[in-house]
């Protein structure tokens, strides 16, 4: 549950009244089946970096990508992957602020 509690606490402190109204994090399903992973990153330490889609693929069971363009964090992977994709995000905020 780490991982909850920290995007839970990243998305308390980037809630500025108007940021959570047009983005904020959406989290849905991928019918491969999967995760998909969208983070509006437009006030945060990451909003002008782009990422091109970096796909890591070990089979049909076993694949993420991730990417970072127009100010959001998009990531998507296999059914067991939610917790590694949140954990790719908390990762590159934390490189960057730190």
């Amino acid at each position: 549950m780490e991982i909850l509690d920290w995007i839970q606490n990243w998305f308390k402190d980037n809630c500025n009244g108007d940021w959570e109204h047009n983005g904020g994090i959406q989290i849905t399903t991928l019918d491969n089946p999967g995760w998909d992973v969208e983070i509006d990153i437009s006030n945060t330490s990451i909003a002008n970096i782009n990422v091109e889609w970096i796909l890591n693929e070990n089979g049909a069971q076993d694949w993420y990508g991730v990417k970072i363009e127009n100010q959001k964090f998009n990531a998507a992977g296999d059914s067991g992957k939610l917790t590694f994709l949140l954990g790719l995000f908390k990762e590159m905020i934390e490189k960057i602020e730190n």
